[in-house]
């Protein structure tokens, strides 16, 4: 009878072992990675004890290992406390809270257990798919909820089971109100991108959507950045919170920063000369205004490259629509606002343009930070006009980086893997020689003056390096600011 037992644990020890060999995992991502998701304890998977079913899940959609918010965050999110955790873009934080929120999960009870917000709709549709595709051996039902759509058919789907609900903070607030949505066992509660959730415009929604959860529900932040306005939500709402912070610098170290300093009538010119020269495999361009995303989306159809554009004022299902074919490689160029700047992860994006640039530190770290996803390298170009100018040295000095000024030749291996095979669009017009010239001739006599600029913009804004920008477009005309008025390239 021993020895039976004995053959009884030696074949359930080795199917144990060859269970993860069998499963039929995605390609694994071979393309090199940086410290920001390298540099961990070495823990793996199986060290949390998680479900059969989930790990199954976790290794079949390509993960390897816990990168360094997963490594920190996942204990500390299934034993229950509450959590504030900041990592930089890319770096694995929505896995870091859907893995505890999917292993909590009671698939016997028919009740939600868990509410994961979102601050956009694109985003809530990527994390509910993330949920869906890491649960998909645990029979846990994934539900997604935004604006935008009929409510009649979120009703009906909150008749049958739901664990896990993704969504907008206004429609799950709807939900709530109207009593179809029952929060009074669910126990996990969780902001992704919570500094945008927290803004004066969500807070609102926030603080009457809790009164729902039970007292000792567990909430967890998560974002890359948190101003002063987390604090008192954290001090009102948290439990003696678990602060993880892994932002030792805030910029990815694998994003290859440059700027291109033209005027406004240049730009198309400028990003066709991009397009002429990069070996681009997606890319992101961004506007500051829904007018002139669509306006540079003809543009760059009329050039001959494939484009998409997408922005908040379009119906939701042609947003869908975009953000689906887009994923899927069916176009090569997005033009958008600041709508898909937060937590949008497409693998296959190496170069962000920031055609507008943008007004605070804040946009511009979540807009770079779409490419570069996950330790890889990626490219992101500023295209900066006069009154921009000192939005950059602002904006350097808030994230303590340097913008470099965009070479004549980039090289391919700062945002390119070098056994991709990636077939680089052509432009149809001839002048991408001229331009680039033009451009660098301009360029340089803007970086010649660049120490004069922000020395005086630092004199000026009354707040040492870290001082606001108080020159306004009057500085166009104000001699003290220093530089030449700008002239239109040739």
């Amino acid at each position: 009878m021993t020895e039976n037992l004995i053959q009884k644990f030696e074949n359930t020890t080795l199917n144990e072992q060859d269970w993860k060999a069998q499963l039929q995992a995605n390609n694994i991502d071979k393309r090199p990675k940086t410290e920001d998701v390298t540099k961990t304890r070495g823990t793996e998977f199986e060290d949390y004890y998680l479900k059969r079913e989930l790990l199954m899940g976790i290794f079949e959609a390509g993960f390897e290992r816990p990168s360094p918010i997963q490594e920190e965050s996942i204990p500390i999110a299934l034993s229950g406390r509450d959590i504030l955790a900041r990592a930089k873009n890319g770096t694995g934080k929505t896995a870091a809270f859907v893995i505890p929120s999917l292993e909590k999960a009671d698939t016997k009870k028919n009740k939600i257990q868990t509410l994961i917000l979102v601050p956009t709709r694109e985003l809530a549709l990527q994390t509910s798919q993330v949920c869906k595709n890491l649960g998909k051996h645990m029979n846990a039902k994934v539900m997604v909820t935004t604006g935008g759509t009929t409510l009649r058919d979120d009703i009906l789907r909150l008749n049958d089971p739901v664990h896990i609900v993704v969504g907008t903070p206004g429609r799950v607030l709807d939900l709530a109100g109207k009593g179809v949505a029952n929060f009074s066992e669910c126990m996990t509660f969780v902001m992704d991108e919570a500094d945008k959730l927290l803004s004066p415009e969500f807070t609102p929604i926030i603080e009457q959507l809790l009164s729902y959860f039970p007292k000792n529900r567990q909430i967890s932040l998560y974002s890359a950045t948190f101003p002063l306005i987390v604090k008192a939500f954290m001090d009102k709402h948290l439990n003696k919170p678990y602060e993880i912070n892994l932002m030792d610098e805030l910029t990815l170290r694998g994003i290859t920063q440059y700027y291109a300093f033209v005027d406004e009538s240049q730009k198309v010119h400028c990003l066709n000369t991009l397009f002429s020269k990069l070996q681009i495999n997606q890319s992101i361009i961004f506007c500051n205004s829904t007018n002139r995303v669509e306006l540079l989306a003809k543009k760059i159809t009329e050039l001959g490259y494939s484009c998409f554009y997408s922005h908040a004022k379009m119906l939701q299902s042609h947003r869908n629509r975009v953000f689906h074919n887009f994923r899927n490689g069916v176009c090569r160029n997005l033009v958008c606002s600041d709508l898909l700047t937060r937590g949008i992860d497409i693998q296959a994006v190496n170069v962000v343009v920031n055609f507008d640039f943008p007004k605070n530190a804040e946009t511009y770290l979540h807009r770079i930070g779409r490419s570069g996803r996950f330790g890889h390298r990626g490219l992101a170009i500023s295209f900066i006009s006069w009154a921009d100018r000192f939005n950059l040295y602002r904006i350097e000095n808030e994230l303590g980086t340097e913008i470099q000024p965009i070479p004549s030749s980039i090289d391919p291996s700062l945002y390119v893997f070098p056994n991709g095979n990636y077939q680089v669009p052509r432009p149809l017009t001839g002048t991408a020689e001229q331009t680039l010239a033009a451009h660098q001739a301009r360029g340089q006599e803007f970086n010649n003056n660049r120490n004069n600029y922000r020395d005086n913009y630092r004199n000026h804004s009354g707040r040492g390096n870290g001082g606001g920008y108080r020159g306004g477009y009057g500085a166009r005309r104000n001699p003290r600011y220093g530089g030449p008025n700008p002239k239109s390239l040739s």
